[in-house]
């Protein structure tokens, strides 16, 4: 996996990285700016591997931003021409345990 961070973190840094439709409506709508996605992927961690995603081996990225805005990024393995960004998003507390573990939902 430290490998594959890398690799995706050197493929932002050379501008080889498309964004998905749906990734560009929702960093318009959840304002996330361009800068704040390689802030965020430079400090990157995998928090979840999807190898066999139906759309293509992905992985679920732990990022924050120099103001210590914490953003998941899910994107394609760096192993296309153009990283794919599929979707980004503040993730939200009561659904993340220190924004890296799913909380499991309270059975009664």
């Amino acid at each position: 996996m430290t490998e594959m961070i890398e690799e995706i973190r050197q493929k932002v840094r050379q501008n080889q990285f498309e964004f998905s439709q749906h990734a560009v409506n929702q960093s318009i709508l959840r304002q996330i700016s361009v800068q704040e996605l390689r802030e965020a992927m430079e400090q990157s961690e995998i928090i979840e591997d999807y190898p066999a995603d139906k759309y293509g081996a992905s992985c679920l990225l732990l990022g924050f931003t120099l103001i210590n805005r914490a953003l998941h990024i899910h994107c394609s393995y760096p192993s296309r021409p153009l990283l794919k960004i599929i979707t980004l998003y503040e993730p939200d507390p009561n659904l993340w345990i220190d924004f890296k573990s799913r909380r499991t939902p309270d059975v009664n």
